[in-house]
C-alpha cells in the first residue's frame, strides 16, 4: 500500500476480535519503525514498553482502563498495548525547547506514536492512541519508575471487522495554506 492510502485507511480501532494474539514479530517490527522516527536532535526520548503478556493486558483493561478512565474500556479486548515513556532529551533539544516554547519529547513522542499506528495499520493490525489511562496503576503495573512520565498508550489488536468509512475532515482551506496564514 502506498503511503497515501495508508494514511487514509487507518482508524482508530474499538472493537477487536477477542482471540486473536498479536504474533511478538510484528509487535517488533512496530516499535522498530517507531525507533527510526525522528527527533529533536536525535534525541531518542523514549522507552517502548510492550505488553503482550495476556494476564497484563487483561490487567491494565481492568485497573488503568477502568474508573474515572473506563471512557477508554473499550480497549479490554485489545491483546497488546505498547506504553510510551518519556526519557531524557539531549541537552540542545532542551535549550531549543525551552527557547520555542515547544515540549520536544511530546512532539518526539508524537511522531513515534504515529509510526507505531501507521506500521500497525500496514501489517492489518488496528490501533487506538490513548491518552485518558490511570498512570499511577500503569506504573505498578509494568515497574516504570515513579519519575517517569507515561505519555501515550497505545491499544493494538485485530479490527473485529474492517469498515472504510469517511473521515470526517475540516475543509481543506481551513487546514491548510501556502506562504501566508490564510485565517479562513
Amino acid at each position: 500500500m502506498n503511503f497515501k492510502d495508508l494514511a487514509a485507511a487507518r482508524r482508530s480501532t474499538r472493537r477487536y476480535k477477542k482471540t486473536s494474539p498479536i504474533p511478538r514479530e510484528q509487535l517488533e517490527i512496530c516499535v522498530n519503525s517507531a525507533r527510526l522516527s525522528p527527533s529533536a536532535c536525535n534525541s531518542q526520548p523514549w522507552k517502548f514498553l510492550v505488553v503482550d503478556d495476556p494476564s497484563l493486558t487483561k490487567k491494565i483493561s481492568g485497573e488503568v482502563l477502568s474508573g474515572a478512565h473506563k471512557m477508554n474500556s473499550f480497549a479490554a479486548e485489545a491483546s497488546s498495548f505498547i506504553a510510551i515513556v518519556s526519557e531524557n532529551v539531549k541537552t540542545t533539544a532542551w535549550a531549543g525547547g525551552k527557547m520555542m516554547g515547544t515540549n520536544f519529547r511530546l512532539v518526539d513522542a508524537g511522531i513515534a506514536c504515529a509510526h507505531i499506528v501507521l506500521q500497525a495499520e500496514d501489517l492489518g493490525i488496528g490501533s487506538c492512541i490513548l491518552g485518558w489511562f490511570n498512570e499511577g496503576r500503569l506504573k505498578k503495573l509494568l515497574s516504570i519508575p515513579r519519575r517517569k512520565k507515561v505519555k501515550l498508550l497505545i491499544a493494538l489488536g485485530y479490527p473485529e471487522e474492517r469498515i472504510r468509512r469517511e473521515k470526517p475532515l475540516k475543509p481543506y482551506n481551513e487546514t491548510v495554506s501556502f506562504n501566508t496564514y490564510d485565517p479562513t
